[in-house]
């Protein structure tokens, strides 16, 4: 019940400008949340570009053979053995090429990889099946679980096998660290709007960030086949602006305090005060 009302409280705290779920027919990627997804949108619509060049490159390359060479119009074919220029330029055209993917997908994976200057951090544990979350800024005893709506469960316009009775909740435009574990076998905590899939590890903290720019709710679910219940794991990422996350702190301290001790409150919330 007390997932429930927290449910409730944020929504109305903030209202749901939008969600960003799969489409059916999709082929692209969702709409980017984050500086990390919009990168990760760029470089692949670079890739592609490289991609479709080098095709149609290839196929050129084809059509010449076969309608050049072939034995009805070359009926005697040449004898040389190798030509050192093109033997040069196929060698070191594609390593251009590797160079040329190589650095800004290194630039990208570094990147992602840590948050710089974090404003907040957020612990996920994934369990079978479901997920905890801690926010250890706002008091070491916050703790809640997050767990899949069944289908009778569902209120006029929640999404199947993506709802979750108690959603994670951040303010927008605040640089989120996210720590990733595990309490039983491998999960994975994917959010495909914000760019960010790090896997759960028993025994490891895994570390990924992310920094909403657009209020609203995005949807993930996790990503690493983890038993029979894999599919009823999904993740809700609520983001609202500053002023209604400081409200939910305030409720959260009341709803998922472990003791009712006072915790110092996340420097965020500080500055925007």
């Amino acid at each position: 019940m007390a997932p429930a009302i927290a449910l409730l409280a944020t929504i109305v705290l903030t209202g749901i400008g939008h969600a960003q779920v799969p489409e059916e027919w999709q082929l692209g990627f969702q709409d980017p949340a984050t500086p990390v997804m919009e990168r990760l949108v760029d470089f692949n619509n670079i890739l592609i570009w490289m991609c479709v060049i080098i095709s149609l490159f290839v196929f050129v390359l084809l059509g010449i053979i076969i309608f050049k060479f072939n034995r009805k119009a070359n009926p005697v074919p040449t004898k040389r053995s190798h030509n050192t220029l093109i033997e040069v330029l196929w060698t070191v055209i594609p390593v251009i090429i590797l160079v040329a993917i190589a650095v800004p997908s290194l630039r990208l994976l570094y990147y992602q990889d840590r948050a710089v200057d974090a404003e907040m951090t957020i612990k996920a544990i994934g369990k079978q099946w479901y997920w905890t979350y801690e926010y250890p800024d706002i008091g070491e005893d916050i703790s809640f679980d997050a767990v899949m709506l069944e289908e009778e469960e569902l209120t006029e316009g929640q999404y199947r096998l993506l709802e979750t009775d108690t959603r994670v909740v951040v303010p927008v435009d605040t640089t989120v660290r996210l720590l990733v574990t595990a309490d039983d076998v491998i999960h994975a905590w994917t959010i495909p709007a914000f760019g960010v899939k790090v896997d759960g590890i028993p025994g490891r903290v895994n570390e990924a960030w992310f920094k909403a720019t657009k209020e609203g709710v995005f949807y993930g679910q996790c990503s690493e086949l983890c038993g029979a219940y894999h599919a009823f794991m999904p993740i809700n990422v609520e983001v609202v602006s500053k002023e209604a996350y400081i409200e939910w702190v305030d409720f959260a301290r009341e709803e998922y305090a472990q003791n009712n001790q006072d915790t110092p409150q996340n420097l965020i919330l500080a500055n925007s005060r």
